[in-house]
């Protein structure tokens, strides 16, 4: 549907009335609805939210498949085109306000919240705190009033270093492989886009292992006070975000195997790009912030 057409393809296309946007919000209706009275101890919660992921990302399916039908059918022109170029970018830039906040979390607990706790004038209130960080010392780690565990803290050695060199290898893999697609080798482009999808996919690994052990062996969990609250706040969503960036690849390249995107139309491919660079950028934000400082 278009005012008027170029050649073939739409000057903007405006699809048909859809059932799903209302079928997707129904899905997640029942996702929250599960979730929340699965954690307060209500048995049909965890169902429900086992029936919500599955019927959502059913929606989800139908609805991504009609938009690459349209896609390939050559519905979308130069203006839709740049009507996603810009809804991807103020999408990321929503994601850059999303970990700035928790970043500013980080920075003023260590600036300002742990001093301020440690000043004359609390004490009174507090005689054996001791505001320092990382807080190893006694007085913070177990806390005045003896309700956070001992815990140890973590350091960049080695398993933040080896998740650092994995995403940034990522991030030259996928360079490559966009260069490829640019130049017409498709071959190429698919064998480094799953190089990439592998590489995320050992990320999230390691994150895992190093999760197990930080709370099996150094007592590290998301209760233990602000140290706690804040690592597994900012590494945690962190390593959500490359879950969700490796799946944009792995769809990406599954549809390249498919014979999807062109030299000059492959913006599904370079909107996924963009915010896998975007999780690298984050991810040196935390290793020097969270593990080093």
């Amino acid at each position: 549907m278009s005012s008027s057409t170029h050649g073939n393809t739409p000057y903007y296309f405006v699809p048909a009335p859809s059932r799903h946007p209302f079928m997707a919000a129904l899905g997640l209706f029942f996702v929250i609805l599960g979730a929340g009275q699965w954690v307060n101890g209500v048995g049909w919660g965890a169902y429900s939210l086992a029936f919500g992921l599955v019927f959502w990302l059913g929606v989800l399916y139908q609805w991504f498949s009609e938009a690459i039908s349209e896609s390939e059918g050559g519905l979308y022109g130069r203006k839709i085109d740049m009507s996603f170029r810009w809804s991807m970018s103020w999408f990321i830039f929503s994601e850059v306000m999303f970990f700035g906040a928790f970043f500013t979390a980080l920075w003023w607990a260590r600036a300002h919240s742990v001093p301020a706790l440690g000043s004359l004038e609390n004490a009174l209130l507090w005689p054996d705190f001791k505001a320092v960080w990382p807080s190893v010392a006694a007085g913070v780690t177990a806390s005045p009033a003896g309700i956070v565990e001992p815990f140890t803290t973590v350091g960049p050695f080695w398993l933040p270093t080896i998740n650092t060199a994995l995403l940034l290898s990522s991030g030259v893999t996928l360079t490559i492989a966009h260069h490829a697609l640019r130049d017409g080798n498709r071959a190429r482009t698919i064998g480094f886009m799953w190089a990439t999808v592998l590489l995320g996919l050992i990320f999230l690994l390691v994150q895992g292992y190093e999760y197990a052990h930080l709370y099996s062996d150094l007592n590290l969990k998301l209760n233990s006070g602000i140290y706690g609250s804040t690592f597994y706040m900012l590494t945690g969503f962190h390593g959500f975000h490359v879950f969700v960036g490796m799946l944009m690849l792995l769809f990406v390249t599954l549809r390249l195997g498919k014979g999807h995107f062109t030299t000059e139309r492959h913006f599904g491919f370079e909107g996924a790009a963009w915010y896998w660079h975007f999780v690298d950028v984050v991810w040196l934000g935390l290793y020097v912030l969270v593990y080093w400082l």
